[in-house]
């Protein structure tokens, strides 16, 4: 069943009203008619919706039940991933929505081939990262679209962890230190979890974030492409933190 996100001035009493974008995906792409059943999400809340009526500008649906999501996981994983150049951002954070990553920082690093230098374009990569965060959202039953927080400078993400905490950064030249045992170390299931771009950190960079607490950690023996390693991580974080595969 098709899943659609909505805000709370598009409910009304007992009905949901599906505009812009979502309409014309029904109309158009998924060719859906009155008495098709959809389900629609708002803040956490789930809905399971029949259309009534397909007008020029909106589906009507009839609200069946009310239900609270489950599909959000108590480990909210923060990532902050170095720019990545041609399609790669949008195959990370498209992966990494579908696992339950909760929300994304793109940080500029001393080795980030791309860089963003004006708002119009930051704004351009961010809206096309929304857009590919929100459709991932409904392909895998999200209750929530993580967030593009932003476009960071390696001194802007330092900033930010200053006041967090629970940093974990895989590092290629970490050899001893596991994520499962880094972990050990967490004192919430709030995770910052960093990964360089192409090429890795520098040195100067992996000691700053040392400075503020972080734990830098191995991923293992293999060298992983950046578009790999965020998902990876993220992965065993989830599943050592009780959420992926575990009763």
């Amino acid at each position: 069943m098709h899943r659609f996100f909505v805000s709370k001035n598009q409910i009304y009493n007992k009905n949901i009203y599906i505009k812009n974008k979502d309409f014309t995906h029904i109309k158009n792409v998924l060719r859906l008619k009155p008495n098709d059943r959809i389900e629609v999400s708002c803040d956490g809340t789930n809905y399971l919706c029949e259309i009534s009526e397909i007008s020029k500008e909106s589906a009507k649906t009839n609200i069946i039940s009310t239900y609270i999501g489950n599909s959000e996981s108590n480990v909210e994983i923060t990532l902050f991933h170095g720019l990545a150049k041609g399609s790669k951002m949008d195959l990370i954070i498209q992966k990494c929505v579908e696992i339950g990553v909760k929300d994304f920082y793109a940080i500029e690093t001393d080795r980030t081939i791309v860089k963003v230098n004006n708002q119009k374009k930051e704004d351009i990569k961010i809206d096309r990262w929304q857009a590919i965060s929100e459709e991932a959202a409904k392909q895998s039953k999200r209750d929530y679209i993580p967030k593009i927080k932003g476009i960071l400078n390696f001194k802007g993400m330092i900033d930010i962890l200053k006041e967090n905490g629970n940093i974990v950064v895989p590092y290629e030249n970490e050899e001893n230190l596991s994520i499962k045992d880094g972990l050990k170390s967490v004192l919430d299931n709030k995770i910052n979890l960093i990964i360089g771009p192409e090429g890795g950190f520098e040195e100067h960079e992996i000691q700053a974030l040392k400075d503020i607490g972080a734990c830098v950690v191995t991923l293992g023996p293999r060298i992983l492409r950046t578009e790999t390693a965020g998902l990876v991580a993220s992965t065993i974080i989830l599943y050592e933190l009780g959420d992926l595969g575990v009763i």
